[in-house]
């Protein structure tokens, strides 16, 4: 097989317009392992990417030896990137966490679970006590399974009745749950991955595919090396193989400077208007705000949009042509969106131009609001990120009373009266004292949020007690109070659910080491050494397994959009994954939403009545009532406004963060894999030739990057970046060492500022100013992929 270090999109197996994706089954095993050594096979999907690429585990004398792509799975047919063949299953070395740990003295100490959880719930119960459930937040992932977060939404929103719990998926993907909130009434995913395959053109929003998601590209690639190749435009500030592969399809690269993409959508919006590319047939239909739209983006000339993105204003008008007069396009949206300024607001202009043109619920016309997540769609319909499970309304007490009755609790107890609490407002709340009580499960913010300085100082203070559940002693666990040592993927049964509401079983593997548990059975003993009750005096948690977990979650998502009732544990084994909704009208899953044209709009049903996309003010029930929407879409709109944070005389350049596609996160997994970490051991920082040169910096030149909250040191890399532009991978922690410690997170630099809609955080608007520190001693670390090849080198 082919080394999937270098080639990390594999061999080609083009195709044609509407054929079947051919099958390609990816494999690697430890060395000196042959399929023939291989005991046995255990079926699961991996968690590395959002994509949820269906796998086998290889076990050998009960342990983890290797893993290969699923042929009959309908995400990846077979294939796996290089995360998903080298990081899955390689970091179960000789550092995981066996044992919990708690503080004494000032140091983390080994103990048993009693001694660790008896501190917990002793810390836990004397603070609902003393302060009520105000004092206590959680934070969670997007790396766990369904039944894990559903048991957490039930303790923290029946049992505590705290709002104060959400996910990193709020530095992800907050923002496509919120646009498609806005744009249909519901969170849910209207595409599939199959519209690849019938596409007439793609469009591709702040979402570098080919490193983010490798697999889905290989999809994409296929297309374009067979015949009726789709047209390609992709919106990035990087010249990335995306960038590239538009150019090469005929296609376009727009690359607006960061902070800008709601001009620029508005730009694309109006040029579907004024060229009459609008089926006004749908959108009379279908939608409601066609003439506020129509108002709004008026002054968005190409000329106009040009001067506020910089860019050829003619590359807008191309790619608006080819959305206008495509009879089939996809588009994908991500990061360079979703972590930018105006997140939402662009976000929904992309569901516009689709509602625009009635391309949506149809084979090759959809929308991909991806996540960065495996399971990052799994915490937005539990409730895990804070929302009510279900896809139910907060402020709709119909559907909070539905919650109450499921669960034998009053609904005062149900935290409904105000929006709820977001992960930068929780840290906002630990930083100010009246969150005391923080549970931390499979994150690691002390590298993954914003403005690392001030985060470091919040998990230090001595009147915040402090839970880390991690399957490794992190950065951020050694601030904690307690932490406890968690099972991982391959050593705990459950489902999870990828970007395009596909259902997976992932099933155990092979034991935890130590006394590690999972994630399910720390929740579940937590919540029965806390006494939890229902109104009649019975155990709150009524479950003590996945599967009676997964039953619990059937029955709540019943009737609503994310419905799982017609899924089981015994029909998602051996199957290649099932799309939800799943029920009675749909028993086999159901690959696209909205083909009638009908959206969970409906005051009855819909998630949310919306918001005010430029200050993020809620509307209220009786307004949103009085739009009468009975099924339609809404067409947002909103005026660009300039980020909060410009370049300056002292800091000339934005810095944009991102990823690389050999590392995951913060490197708890990938990191400890030896093929991954060899492929990208340190970061570096990218600049355009044009801003290299006017530095006087070559490749691999150490450079300082400096923000007004931090600075960032790394070998420099040439050619990538467009002009003002500077790229820094956030993958990266500190490094302490005797001789201090070394800044190498770009969270170093990155503000606190967040999107007034979605909530999530501005990872990529940030002014900074970069210096010379040394010349290169060595050749900048690039990836051997072909996107990183240096300026130099052509």
């Amino acid at each position: 097989m082919a080394d999937r270090i270098s080639d990390i999109w594999g061999t080609r197996t083009p195709h044609a317009r509407d054929t079947a994706w051919p099958v390609r089954v990816d494999l690697h095993l430890a060395e000196g392992v042959a399929e023939t050594d291989v005991d046995r096979w255990v079926q699961s999907a991996c968690v590395l990417c959002s994509n949820g690429c269906g796998c086998d585990i290889a076990v050998k004398d009960g342990r983890v030896v290797g893993v290969r792509g699923r042929a009959e799975d309908v995400v990846n047919h077979g294939r796996l990137g290089p995360k998903g063949l080298y990081g899955s299953w390689q970091w179960n070395g000789g550092d995981r966490l066996t044992r919990p740990l708690v503080r004494r003295d000032g140091a983390l100490v080994e103990t048993d679970w009693d001694t660790a959880m008896d501190l917990v719930v002793r810390r836990s119960r004397r603070l609902l006590d003393e302060v009520g459930p105000l004092s206590h937040g959680f934070y969670t992932s997007g790396q766990l399974f369904l039944e894990e977060y559903y048991t957490l939404a039930v303790i923290g929103k029946a049992g505590l009745g705290t709002p104060h719990m959400d996910g990193n998926t709020r530095l992800c993907t907050a923002t496509a749950a919120a646009a498609m909130k806005e744009s249909f009434g519901s969170d849910g995913q209207p595409g599939t991955y199959t519209d690849v395959d019938s596409c007439d053109a793609l469009f591709l929003f702040g979402h570098n595919m080919a490193e983010t998601q490798t697999v889905l590209w290989s999809r994409v690639l296929d297309r374009l090396h067979g015949p009726d190749r789709p047209l390609v435009v992709a919106v990035d500030p990087r010249r990335t193989k995306v960038a590239e592969a538009a150019v090469e399809s005929g296609g376009v690269h727009l690359a607006p400077l960061p902070g800008t993409n709601q001009a620029l959508m508005n730009g694309l919006v109006r040029e579907v208007v004024v060229n009459g590319w609008v089926n006004h047939d749908y959108v009379t239909a279908h939608t409601l705000g066609y003439a506020d739209l129509v108002a709004t983006v008026r002054p968005y000339t190409p000329e106009h949009v040009a001067e506020i993105c910089r860019i050829d204003p003619d590359d807008l008008r191309r790619a608006a042509r080819i959305f206008g007069t495509s009879e089939r396009v996809l588009s994908t949206v991500l990061q360079g969106f979703y972590q930018s300024h105006q997140a939402t607001a662009a976000s929904c202009q992309v569901n516009n131009l689709h509602l625009l043109r009635g391309l949506i619920g149809r084979p090759g016309c959809g929308v991909l609001q991806m996540n960065g997540q495996p399971t990052a769609q799994n915490t937005r319909e539990t409730g895990a990120d804070g929302d009510l499970p279900g896809f139910r309304n907060w402020d709709n007490p119909e559907h909070v009373e539905q919650l109450a009755r499921l669960w034998n609790v009053d609904p005062l107890t149900i935290p409904h009266w105000a929006p709820p609490t977001h992960a930068m407002q929780i840290w906002r709340y630990a930083e100010q004292g009246s969150i005391r009580f923080l549970w931390i499960s499979a994150t690691n913010p002390a590298v993954s949020l914003p403005e690392l300085p001030r985060v470091r100082e919040v998990l230090a203070r001595e009147d915040l007690f402090v839970v880390v559940q991690d399957g490794f002693r992190t950065e951020t666990a050694e601030y904690a109070d307690v932490v406890l040592p968690a099972a991982l993927w391959g050593e705990k049964q459950g489902t999870f659910t990828n970007a395009d509401r596909t259902v997976h079983l992932s099933e155990k593997a092979v034991e935890p080491p130590g006394e590690a548990r999972s994630d399910l059975d720390i929740f579940l003993d937590y919540a029965r050494r806390m006494d939890l009750r229902d109104l009649d005096g019975n155990p709150l948690i009524r479950w003590s397994d996945p599967e009676g977990a997964f039953e619990a979650w059937r029955e709540c998502s019943r009737g609503r959009l994310c419905d799982y009732t017609g899924l089981s544990y015994a029909k998602l084994a051996g199957s290649g994954g099932i799309p939800w909704p799943c029920d009675d009208e749909h028993p086999d899953g159901c690959d696209r939403l909205y083909a009638d044209g009908v959206f969970p709009t409906h005051p009855d049903v819909c998630e949310d009545y919306g918001h005010d996309l430029l200050t993020g003010a809620t509307t209220e029930p009786a307004r949103y009532q009085a739009q009468r929407p009975d099924g339609r879409a809404f067409l947002k709109a909103a005026e660009y406004s300039p980020p909060p944070e410009q370049p300056s005389a002292d800091y000339p350049f934005v810095c944009t963060t991102g990823r690389t596609a050999y590392h995951f996160h913060t490197r708890t997994k990938t990191g400890r894999s030896r093929r991954l970490r060899q492929a990208a051991p340190d970061p570096w920082v990218e600049l355009s030739a044009g801003d290299a040169a006017a530095l006087g910096v070559g490749e691999g030149d150490v450079v300082r990057v400096e923000s007004p909250r931090g600075r960032v040191e790394a070998p420099a890399r040439v050619g990538r970046s467009r002009d003002g532009v500077v790229f820094v991978p956030f993958h990266y922690g500190y490094w302490d060492t005797d001789d201090g410690r070394h800044e190498r997170a770009a969270n170093e630099l990155t503000l606190t500022e967040w999107d007034p809609v979605s909530k999530q955080p501005l990872f990529k608007v940030a002014a900074v100013r970069v210096t010379k520190v040394s010349d290169a001693t060595g050749p900048a670390p690039v990836p051997p992929t072909p996107d990183h090849t240096p300026h130099a080198e052509g």
